[in-house]
């Protein structure tokens, strides 16, 4: 007999089948049907990428760089919080490397990484499109702007 959590998978393997098929041979597809899955599965771990690969035919390769630019198409288990640091050139002049280095020292934790409790997860991302306001950290859909290392306590004490 199949376990709850077996069938629901199978469930859920099956709707991605079917999108797949749906859009098998349409271009420039891939980032629609990887949000797609993303909703179905929450965590397109390495079964959802292989099946994906072979539904579309895309190189593995292909989709892993776009999941990798992409930090909402997570490939691990995400924490409540969602903490991102925009690395753009901007950012980065205006110290965004400082602000992870502190916010790594503070949740013990390093870029990609989700605290112990699954409270955090902190990424590095790529220009966030606010470049006048750099360094920018998001947190979940709330964005801070000209952040610097003293706001970083404070922002992240109203998460705790």
């Amino acid at each position: 007999m199949m376990s709850s959590a077996k069938l629901e998978r199978d469930k859920k393997l099956k709707k991605l089948r079917m999108i797949l098929k749906e859009n098998r041979n349409k271009e420039g597809i891939l980032l629609e049907v990887l949000t797609k899955a993303k909703d179905i599965f929450e965590v397109l771990d390495e079964e959802i990428q292989m099946e994906i690969s072979k539904g579309l035919n895309i190189p593995l390769a292909e989709i892993n760089g776009v999941l990798t630019y992409y930090t909402t198409l997570n490939e691990e288990s995400m924490g409540e919080y969602n903490i991102g640091i925009c690395l753009g050139t901007a950012c980065y002049v205006k110290g965004s490397q400082d602000i992870i280095d502190k916010i790594e020292s503070i949740l013990n934790i390093k870029v990609g990484e989700t605290t112990k409790d699954n409270k955090f997860t902190l990424n590095a991302t790529r220009c966030v499109g606010a470049c006048g306001l750099a360094p920018v950290m998001t947190i979940n859909d709330e964005v801070y702007g000209k952040v610097d290392l003293e706001d970083v306590n404070q922002i992240l004490e109203k998460y705790m």
